[in-house]
């Protein structure tokens, strides 16, 4: 995203800071790569350091109900003390990881309804901390989290929507504080037995846990169910449509 923003920290006159992102997509367990352009201002500035992590909405519950609020993970300092001088024009580059739960935010090209994510700039400037605008980021499926969408897809399951959770999912190895949910209507064959499914991945460089919650309100044995799979990446070299159709005939009692 190209957008000079001026660091507030010294007002006007004051230097200002574009992040461009020379990799607008990126899968879970990649790397974001780009540059952190700033160019002095009317005078010299004293930059303490530059701080880039991911922010994404997440929803909260609280006692009222339900709210939104951002959540910032996976910080990476990538610049330390540097004068910047009047005037003077300055490039960082950088290159920092994205972690294997990082949530999907698109599809084939298409944004997820429902899902902001994107990197964040932090510029720590004359002892203050200038909070950055967030640059929009796109994270698309990993070939077996792909091939997983797809089999819901071929087996009529739609898209409804998707959104982050604060919380964990019990008994699986999350290690960030809140997960994704994709939410699906439930397909004709079974739409006697749930309502909706959600679906949600927790992800490490060996496996995909895939975790489907089954809504049964107000249908045979009404109540909400949590099943639990477990995929190697290598099964993303194959159609999975017969193993995850195996996972809800099973979890629905089929």
């Amino acid at each position: 995203m190209v957008f000079k923003r001026l660091l507030g920290a010294l007002g006007v006159g004051g230097p200002t800071v574009d992040t461009v992102l020379s990799t607008p997509a990126v899968c879970p367990g990649g790397s974001v790569h780009g540059r952190v352009d700033l160019v002095g201002g009317e005078r010299d500035a004293e930059i303490n350091g530059i701080t880039l992590c991911l922010a994404a909405r997440v929803e909260v519950e609280y006692e009222d109900g339900e709210g939104l609020t951002t959540r910032e993970f996976a910080p990476v300092r990538v610049c330390g003390p540097l004068r910047l001088a009047a005037g003077e024009r300055r490039s960082v580059p950088f290159a920092f990881p994205v972690p294997w739960e990082t949530p999907l935010t698109a599809i084939g090209g298409h944004h997820l309804s429902g899902m902001a994510l994107g990197v964040r700039t932090d510029v720590d400037i004359a002892g203050q901390l200038d909070r950055g605008d967030t640059d929009p980021l796109a994270v698309e499926p990993l070939p077996v989290q792909q091939r997983v969408l797809e089999a819901m897809s071929a087996l009529g399951f739609h898209f409804h929507r998707a959104d982050l959770e604060a919380g964990r999912i019990h008994g699986t190895g999350q290690t960030l504080p809140f997960y994704q949910e994709i939410e699906y209507k439930a397909a004709p064959q079974f739409a006697g037995r749930c309502n909706e499914v959600e679906l949600s991945f927790v992800t490490d460089p060996h496996r995909v846990e895939v975790v489907l919650e089954f809504d049964k309100r107000g249908v045979f044995h009404g109540g909400d169910s949590v099943r639990t799979f477990v995929l190697d990446h290598g099964a993303g070299r194959h159609d999975l449509t017969g193993t995850v159709d195996g996972w809800i005939r099973g979890a629905l009692g089929h």
